[in-house]
């Protein structure tokens, strides 16, 4: 059975993956390894196996901002497929890991072949317009205190057995928090300490603890509506 079969984005895809398998190549990376970078020409898809990487973009006066993370399962480098545009941001291994790279003629192949594969695409490329979207009006009309409500929020998810509190795990380093939402470090770590003094996060071993997430989305909608008003 073709390796192909077992990439995520590509199962059930109602076709023979297999007339695709040698027109592939299975690399493995280390932590801290460039897989893609800025202004790279190549118009290759990856799609994670296994491992995280972490996804950056730069401004034209050279600052880098934190776009996510991903994990194996998703897939990167599909706009140059499309486009054949050179790349816009930097992917960089924070674990070890393996990609399956595919060819830009192979992945419009496939597209073009199977209407589940495309309509997953249209879906990716939809969510990932729509958390753009966000995320540009959250630069556009929130302060950064806003901004880091919003950021872990984002980033975290219900904790298990503890009604409305959620965690993120591992909790984020204060430099990578103001990489995301365009700050410097030192004004995340002043946050924080205002942050424990109310109650709203706690940090335990392995984990940040959002204590009260219902106070971050409340102050969001407040600050939009100041906003708007």
């Amino acid at each position: 059975m073709a390796r192909l079969n077992n990439v995520a984005f590509l199962q059930d895809a109602g076709i023979d993956l297999t007339t695709f398998e040698t027109r592939c190549r299975w690399r493995r990376f280390e932590p801290n390894e460039i897989l893609v970078d800025f202004d790279d020409v190549s118009t290759d898809v990856y799609f994670l196996t296994s491992g995280d990487v972490r996804i950056l973009i730069r401004t034209q006066s050279g600052k880098e901002v934190i776009l996510g993370e991903m994990r194996g399962g998703q897939m990167f480098g599909e706009l140059a497929a499309i486009d054949g545009v050179s790349r816009s941001a930097n992917v960089t291994a924070l674990t070890r890991g393996e990609v399956c790279v595919m060819p830009a003629s192979v992945f419009r192949e496939i597209i073009f072949a199977s209407p589940v594969v495309a309509d997953r695409l249209l879906r990716l490329l939809t969510k990932r317009v729509r958390e753009l979207n966000a995320r540009l009006m959250e630069h556009a009309v929130l302060d950064l205190r806003h901004r880091l409500y919003s950021e872990l929020l984002r980033l975290s998810v219900p904790r298990a057995g503890s009604g409305a509190e959620r965690v993120v795990t591992p909790p984020p380093y204060h430099h990578v928090l103001a990489a995301r939402i365009g700050c410097r470090r030192e004004q995340v770590t002043r946050e924080f300490t205002t942050m424990s003094q109310e109650g709203l996060v706690e940090r335990t071993r392995g984990a940040l603890v959002l204590k009260r997430p219902d106070i971050f989305e409340a102050r969001i909608a407040e600050a939009m509506r100041e906003d708007a008003g």
